[in-house]
């Protein structure tokens, strides 16, 4: 096994860790609070920090990858959701609304750092000539880490129900110190590290093409979580009378599924065939998620059976998007220079934290207004204007990867 293939298993072995924390963490809160008595909206500002946080992490996170490692990046991430879950390890008294966005505040710092690390870190352990190699890579990353935050999910809703909110938050900070104290040693040292020390004023990407995914991985991820983040699990417990442990085993399942497509989206959209994605695959993947949201939307409001709908229409999203966000996870890592690569990838990652931040927000503010199927018109509005941005993105017309102009 070459050092090179020992590292990315190692990246990706922290990234599985943490991800499933990161998943169930999400479950536990959304589920508790929920329980608690907390609105919809409520629910929703409890992640308001994890999201914003998320916005900063990502552009500092990318300066400091390319000063100090992503090796070290990737660590201190590992230990502060270590911290992150021991905060929510209090007396019932304690946990306030100001203490849990604190305590989310810090998660979203950690798994920020270590997405960008897990991420960044494959542009240094894949050549450039290697482009098919780089895009299997970044599929299978991205897939099997969407898959274990299913399971994340459902191990949220399980670690519920059988330890209670204090035993879960416990078991998985322990855990998760195991991981990170093994990664101290084994992970190698300057993973990632620019030769030349990049000053603070460079975070923002100079270059057109990462600007134009930026902003389409914005709009693509508000989505998603116009819908998904609050408004489906409350629609499911409140208005189809769900109980939690179902709703966390079909998120999880779902999120499961979406991982697995992720995966093989090199084969499904046709690396064998022809020339690797640009931005016209960008678009053209977009387009059918644009007509499914909507068309859900319209499903619900002219009362069709909100559980067929939901169900069958929630599977077609998931394969649609899951490949939308293999495409962009590809692109990025490739239109990234290769000095310096965690300062573009943070940059690209800031837009997708901040297409999160907006899509929570909506996701609890317009389901209080106006519903489930609002959420869903929104959401076809924002996919719509992902579509219109990757219009712009760079075409090539051979295998050698994309242009970065």
């Amino acid at each position: 096994m070459s050092s090179a293939v020992r590292q990315y298993l190692l990246v990706t072995g922290n990234y599985w860790a943490f991800t499933l924390t990161d998943g169930a963490l999400r479950m536990l809160v959304v589920l508790h609070f929920h329980q608690l008595g907390y609105t919809p909206l409520q629910v929703a500002m409890l992640f308001v920090f994890y999201e914003f946080f998320g916005v900063v992490t990502n552009l500092v996170g990318g300066w400091l990858g390319a000063r100090l490692g992503l090796n070290r990046t990737m660590n201190i991430g590992l230990v502060l959701q270590v911290g992150a879950l021991a905060m929510l390890a209090v007396p019932a008294a304690m946990l306030t609304v100001p203490w849990v966005m604190a305590a989310q505040a810090l998660s979203g710092i950690a798994k920020d750092l270590n997405k960008m690390s897990a991420k960044g870190s494959l542009k240094a352990l894949v050549p450039d000539d290697a482009q098919g190699r780089l895009y299997r890579w970044v599929a299978l990353l991205t897939g099997s880490k969407n898959a274990l935050k299913g399971v994340g999910f459902f191990l949220g809703a399980l670690l519920l129900a059988t330890l209670g909110f204090d035993g879960a938050v416990l078991a998985m900070a322990g855990a998760l110190a195991l991981v990170w104290v093994g990664s101290l040693v084994l992970l190698q040292a300057d993973l990632g590290k620019a030769k030349a020390k990049p000053k603070f004023r460079e975070l923002l990407s100079k270059s057109a093409a990462i600007n134009r995914l930026s902003a389409a991985r914005l709009f693509l991820f508000g989505a998603r979580d116009v819908w998904f983040v609050v408004a489906l699990p409350v629609f499911l417990a409140e208005a189809l009378g769900w109980q939690h442990a179902h709703i966390g085993a079909f998120l999880a399942l779902w999120i499961i599924g979406y991982g697995a497509v992720q995966a093989a989206a090199p084969a499904i959209t046709g690396l064998r065939r022809r020339a690797l994605p640009d931005g016209r695959d960008a678009f053209g993947w977009a387009l059918p998620l644009v007509a499914l949201a909507a068309g859900m939307a319209a499903a619900l409001w002219a009362g069709w059976p909100a559980q067929a709908v939901l169900v069958s229409g929630l599977l077609a999203f998931g394969v649609l998007f899951a490949l939308n966000s293999a495409l962009h996870s590809y692109l990025i890592v490739s239109y990234a220079r290769e000095d310096g690569v965690s300062l573009d990838v943070g940059f690209y990652y800031m837009a997708n934290a901040g297409g999160r931040l907006l899509g929570t927000l909506l996701s609890g503010a317009i389901y209080q207004a106006w519903g489930l199927a609002a959420c869903l018109a929104a959401s076809s509005l924002m996919l719509a204007l992902a579509a219109m941005v990757s219009l712009a993105l760079p075409r090539h017309a051979s295998g050698t990867g994309p242009a970065r102009n």
